[in-house]
């Protein structure tokens, strides 16, 4: 197994991917999407892990690195956006994806590294808590716009 970052050419396997995250549809490949895409890539604060599986992406996350005028000016990290395609689930690739987050995250001197999930299911908060996230340190609130 092989994470690694994304490259122009995984953006359909990866939109392919985010169908697995909250049954995301894939959306029209037009210049808005591929302008986005470019301006992600071209982003040193903005990684796309993958975990490859003989060719396949088989997990993803996103962690942006964020830089910050407190904690002795040291960035902080947000992790986003962590999927399995279903049919790789249980096998260690998330946790790979994170590993290599948190590499990233201490590699730009952050001070510590955030990730919020909607899952209620106690196997993925257990899952969040082995790769050494705590639940109880801080109450996320959030504002849909």
């Amino acid at each position: 197994m092989t994470v690694r970052e994304a490259r122009a050419e995984d953006l359909q396997p990866l939109l392919n991917l985010y169908t697995h995250l909250h049954n995301n549809p894939v959306p029209e490949i037009d210049s808005r999407l591929l302008s986005l895409w470019e301006r992600i890539l071209n982003d040193p604060d903005h990684h796309i892990l993958l975990a490859d599986a003989d060719g396949q992406i088989a997990a993803s996350c996103v962690v942006l690195i964020v830089p910050n005028l407190t904690n002795g000016q040291r960035p902080y990290a947000l992790i986003e956006n962590v999927v399995t395609h279903a049919a790789y689930r249980r096998r260690g690739y998330a946790t790979a994806c994170l590993h290599a987050a948190k590499q990233i995250a201490e590699r730009e001197g952050c001070y510590k590294i955030m990730l919020m999930t909607g899952a209620k299911d106690a196997g993925r908060l257990h899952f969040y808590e082995q790769a050494g996230f705590d639940r109880h340190e801080k109450t996320a609130f959030i504002q849909r716009l």
